[in-house]
């Protein structure tokens, strides 16, 4: 399946100050190259959905894609904006994951697309019986419905949008630890950014 990566970047960061969170280090590199590290291995090509000066971003060679909007309606619209570039290049799918996100699975993109060409819908990750819907293999086909969506139905929830389109839920394990730990812990605080340290130093080298 040809699949494009969509890493979204595009959200204020307001619970780190402000600060660039993809940018911020983790493990001595930025938390963009964890996630940029796993996922591009699994597909066919990486995209950064992100606002402002896309030149922040140059060191890591990728696209950089916009919101098409300025009022800030939240993932969806990264989701979006990658449905529109994949769309421009005839590539099917698009496997959204944020940029905050570093210890993404390694069988995300297979698992992902085996149950979506089983239930021909949307596939979002779940773990610990909670879903993680922003982590998720969209049809690039459902690009004019989203816009709809966005531009009328004045619900910005993901699970709204997806959950529309028949979502189908696939659980991951967690992460091989000594300590429990969720593959798709996300980074939005200073503490979690210490949690994400630990984290990373009990993995296997």
């Amino acid at each position: 399946m040809r699949t494009a990566g969509i890493i979204l970047a595009g959200g204020r960061s307001t619970r780190m100050g402000g600060d660039e969170k993809s940018l911020l280090t983790l493990g001595g590199k930025p938390l963009l190259r964890h996630v940029l590290d796993r996922l591009k291995p699994q597909v066919t090509t990486v995209v950064l959905n992100a606002n402002g000066d896309p030149s922040r971003f140059a060191a890591f060679g990728l696209p950089v894609v916009a919101d098409k909007t300025n009022d800030w309606p939240g993932p969806l619209a990264g989701i979006l904006a990658g449905m529109e570039w994949a769309a421009g290049q005839n590539i099917p799918h698009i496997l959204t994951v944020p940029a905050d996100t570093p210890f993404i699975p390694g069988d995300l993109a297979a698992k992902l697309s085996a149950a979506s060409v089983k239930a021909g819908a949307i596939a979002i990750v779940a773990s610990e019986g909670a879903r993680h819907p922003v982590v998720a293999l969209w049809p690039v086909s459902l690009k004019s419905a989203l816009a709809q969506f966005l531009a009328h139905d004045g619900n910005r929830k993901v699970t709204s949008f997806a959950d529309r389109h028949g979502a189908v839920s696939i659980d991951f394990p967690k992460l091989a630890l000594n300590a429990a730990a969720d593959p798709f812990f996300n980074v939005n605080t200073p503490d979690d950014l210490a949690q994400a340290e630990a984290i990373l130093k009990a993995m296997p080298a």
